[in-house]
């Protein structure tokens, strides 16, 4: 789920083409003329080769005889990839990704903050102070900013004592260090920390109903914020269109 972190020639040939498929400027079902490609971006067959593997390991491109290189449909996308969802964000494209975000967090976070009131250890109890306090020290639209909330999270679904759960911050985290950096970077940002600070409060007493509850505050000031950002409301899940081009 980790961001490609290629630099030089490499990396950029993969940022260029992931975000013009992401961005819907090469559309769903393409095929790449690599050559033509190669000349365009002034770049190697060697290197197209090797940028067309990277995409392809995120679901955006595939190869077939006789078809050569294409587009994929977007329902093979890898929508969890640190960078499909930034190239998401980029390209304008990035709210709807976020509000499914939040309704993922929604089904997930307040049961397990509810398990980590029950479960938690001290190790998990010092990890999670450790993440609120530089949380505390950070600047708001600073990357320590985005790095302290992951990192709360991601010890609060330690703190289950749930492996699954716990490997559930893979799925998250690339999500919530986007929106973190997007929306503590906007003049209208709150503190994170009194609601984070409840979370923990409730998980340490022990008391899982005003963990849970803590948790659904928390979340439901995460969509304000969202709100707040993109000045929209979320978009009803059965008034998307199933032919998006981002």
């Amino acid at each position: 789920m980790a961001a490609y972190s290629a630099r030089g020639v490499h990396g950029q040939v993969v940022q260029s083409l992931g975000a013009r498929i992401v961005g819907g400027a090469v559309p769903e079902g393409t095929t790449l003329e690599l050559r033509v490609l190669g000349e365009e971006l002034d770049v190697s067959l060697t290197v197209m080769r090797e940028s067309l593997k990277v995409l392809a390991g995120k679901g955006l491109v595939d190869a077939r005889q006789k078809r050569g290189t294409f587009v994929r449909e977007r329902r093979y996308w890898n929508l969890l990839d640190a960078d499909v969802i930034r190239w998401h964000v980029e390209e304008g494209a990035g709210e709807e990704l976020m509000r499914d975000l939040a309704d993922v967090r929604s089904i997930v976070e307040p049961a397990a903050a509810r398990r980590a009131a029950l479960h938690r250890t001290d190790a998990d109890l010092k990890a999670m102070e450790a993440a609120l306090t530089s949380m505390g020290r950070a600047r708001a639209d600073s990357s320590d900013a985005a790095e302290a909330d992951a990192a709360f999270h991601r010890a609060l679904l330690a703190a289950t004592g749930n492996e699954m759960l716990a490997r559930m911050d893979m799925l998250l985290e690339p999500g919530l260090r986007e929106r973190d950096r997007l929306v503590h970077a906007h003049a209208s940002a709150g503190d994170p920390v009194p609601s984070h600070r409840a979370v923990l409060d409730a998980v340490r007493d022990g008391d899982p109903v005003r963990a849970e509850l803590a948790m659904l505050e928390l979340l439901a000031k995460a969509v304000e914020d969202l709100d707040q950002l993109t000045g929209g409301a979320a978009v009803p899940a059965g008034r998307r269109s199933s032919g998006r081009a981002h």
